[in-house]
């Protein structure tokens, strides 16, 4: 019976209920800061002006310069001996921890240069002294673990190819 309204479910709404439930929660999760723009009045003007001039930086500055800096590193790593180049490709352990810092680092700048003014510490209560340390140790955990999960996988195709 549990299966037949599972497909039932599937063939109706094209995904499992956990699907659902996950964007269920989502949804509710944006819904407060979502309100508390709209309902603030003034904000809603400047976050879509902010919104569009990021648009317009990302698509003429930032999509140039991490294709290139991508196109860098694949012709670097293809340069490599080939003893070095045997298992998985490396692109995708570099661009993960990369990807997430860069967008850690754009997010918090302001914090993270102290640039921020004494309003933020006035309320939310907390100071910016420590948000360039958090940074450099998030980034470098995002690093150490995409190297572990690199070695492994690579540790694991040498085991493969040795059999």
């Amino acid at each position: 019976m549990r299966s037949r309204l599972r497909l039932g479910f599937r063939r109706h709404y094209g995904a499992s209920p956990l699907h659902l439930a996950a964007h269920l929660v989502g949804f509710a999760i944006i819904a407060l800061p979502l309100d508390r723009i709209f309902s603030g009045g003034g904000g809603v003007t400047e976050l879509l002006l902010w919104y569009l001039g990021l648009v317009i930086v990302h698509d003429l500055a930032f999509v140039p310069a991490y294709t290139g800096l991508d196109r860098l590193f694949r012709a670097t790593s293809a340069r490599l001996p080939l003893t070095t180049r045997t298992g998985p490709p490396a692109i995708n352990h570099v661009r993960a921890p990369v990807v997430t810092s860069v967008l850690l680092f754009i997010i918090y700048f302001p914090l993270i240069s102290g640039q921020s003014d004494g309003t933020y510490f006035a309320m939310s209560g907390h100071h910016l002294t420590h948000y360039l340390r958090n940074w450099l140790l998030i980034t470098a955990v995002l690093f150490l673990g995409s190297g572990l999960i690199y070695a492994a996988r690579v540790l694991r195709a040498r085991a493969r190819s040795a059999r």
